[in-house]
């Protein structure tokens, strides 16, 4: 072969493999992102789980404000707002030149139906609670709101940011649990039931355009299967793993990034405050002195987690450890529910959702008490079985789940909410932090709360859970924390 053969042989082969290489760099467009719990719908202005926000928070719906992964506060479909010298006007500026993903323009009149929609006397917002400080939403033009509470609230702009105050069009807003049609970054493309949720990235967004051509949330809730699948290559990775037993495995493989995040769940033995033996403090305090919160996170999270003694995150500047006032004490359980008229103990039942930290902390739990003479009958229960039996027709005893909402202490002010628990201290706290702006006088009256549902024992308060995450070591964006229940993605990129 001659000389010039060889050279235009070695171009166009060095050729082939910068175009086969591009190809390859091409293809880290998309990310399969693994999650346990598949939503039972795709609205979050319409349903209690979650599971709704971690796909669509931020990537396909949007609201007036966001919350960003530290927590803040950050300009969202509204750019910037001004607030009234009395903090009961809030004015906000929206984004020009925004569209929803089905080509209807966003304006004012969106909002007003939004926040009125949410409201409403016959609403069904799982958060309908942080709306009610809302006196009138008026639209002043086109790209302007005006907000006007009936009092001054210090957590408006916050619950702003929440999934459940998403803004949406009147005209698709009916159809948003399987179709939604939002305004962010991301366009839901289609559902395969029991399978995988498939978004595209929207090329018209208003803001920063998102770097995944296509994000695809396979649904994964069997442990063993998450391992699999993310030891094949089939998973990019889990924002929150649900086998924290493998993940020595994963930190000695150079394949992964592993991170110990924390988050907002709080998680809890919930409990049915007005059912049978569970009316009775000293039933509940018997419970709370018979959880063992260390062997209960060794047990369940494989060390994973750490020790609650409220319903209030640790992370928090304004949160009180209250761990001790309810130490493990067998003896002490025991005298407690003689007291209560149970020195033989009682029969009950506890119902648990598919999370793992619910059904291995479940059977820990029913070994627990089950030493101070409560038997309790476990009943495995699907997600929707949950919502329908436990969340919405109170239809149990005792159940655990993690509660991931951001500063939810609130909902113990909620006199029909699942546990039941009706306090006029409590409620009148609620209000009184409602009404209260300055940073300090808020945190003393969260510490009174924590302090009051601990007393009170209204739930088994077990550990805050932690976020493990696990994905392929050249994923950029995921979050480490989770302040608010979400997998926002619109900041997530592959590296070389």
């Amino acid at each position: 072969m001659s000389k010039i053969k060889i050279i235009v042989t070695l171009i166009v082969l060095s050729l082939g493999i910068a175009i086969n290489a591009s190809s390859v760099m091409a293809a880290k467009d998309s990310l399969n992102l693994g999650m346990v719990l598949e939503p039972t719908h795709l609205d979050p202005t319409a349903g209690a789980a979650a599971s709704i926000d971690e796909v669509v928070y931020a990537n396909i719906f949007e609201g007036l404000t966001r919350i960003d992964k530290n927590g803040a506060v950050k300009p969202g479909l509204a750019s910037s707002w001004t607030v009234s010298e009395d903090k009961k006007t809030y004015t906000f500026n929206l984004q020009k030149g925004v569209s929803f993903h089905d080509g209807a323009s966003f304006e004012a009149d969106d909002v007003v139906f939004s926040l009125n929609r949410a409201r409403a006397e016959d609403s069904v917002n799982a958060q309908k609670a942080l709306f009610k400080p809302i006196e009138s939403v008026t639209s002043k033009d086109s790209n302007t709101v005006v907000v006007t509470l009936t009092q001054p609230t210090g957590s408006f702009l916050f619950n702003m940011g929440w999934g459940d105050a998403i803004i949406v069009d009147q005209a698709s807003a009916d159809k948003n649990k399987s179709n939604p049609i939002g305004t962010g970054p991301f366009k839901f493309s289609k559902w395969v039931k029991g399978d995988r949720i498939v978004m595209v990235r929207n090329d018209a967004y208003w803001g920063t355009p998102a770097k995944l051509k296509t994000a695809t949330i396979k649904i994964i809730p069997d442990p063993a299967a998450a391992v699999s699948a993310m030891m094949a290559g089939d998973i990019d990775g889990f924002a929150n793993f649900p086998a924290p037993e493998s993940l020595a495995q994963f930190k000695s493989d150079p394949r992964f990034t592993v991170v110990i995040g924390s988050t907002e769940g709080e998680t809890i033995l919930s409990t049915n405050n007005q059912r049978g033996p569970f009316k009775n403090l000293k039933v509940r305090q018997a419970i709370a002195h018979a959880l063992d919160r260390k062997a209960i996170i060794d047990g369940a999270m494989f060390g994973y987690g750490t020790p609650i003694g409220t319903h209030f995150a640790p992370h928090h500047p304004a949160y009180v450890d209250l761990i001790a006032t309810h130490p493990y004490d067998l003896e002490k359980a025991k005298q407690l529910l003689a007291e209560a008229g149970y020195p033989d103990g009682f029969k009950g039942v506890i119902k648990l959702p598919p999370p793992s930290y619910a059904r291995r902390g479940g059977e820990i739990v029913a070994s627990q008490l089950r030493k101070i003479g409560i038997d309790l009958e476990i009943i495995p229960v699907e997600w929707a079985q949950w919502l329908d039996q436990v969340f919405k027709k109170r239809d149990y005893d005792l159940t655990i789940v993690s509660h991931t909402e951001p500063m939810d202490i609130g909902i113990y002010a909620r006199k029909d909410y699942y546990f039941a628990y009706d306090s006029p201290k409590f409620q009148a706290l609620m209000e009184k932090l409602d009404a209260t702006v300055e940073t300090d006088a808020r945190y003393k009256i969260l510490g009174d709360a924590q302090r009051l549902i601990s007393a009170e024992c209204v739930n088994g308060f077990m550990f805050q859970l932690a976020k493990h995450g696990v994905w392929n070591k050249n994923i950029r964006g995921l979050w480490e924390n989770s302040p608010v229940q979400a997998n926002d993605l619109t900041e997530v990129y592959w590296v070389d």
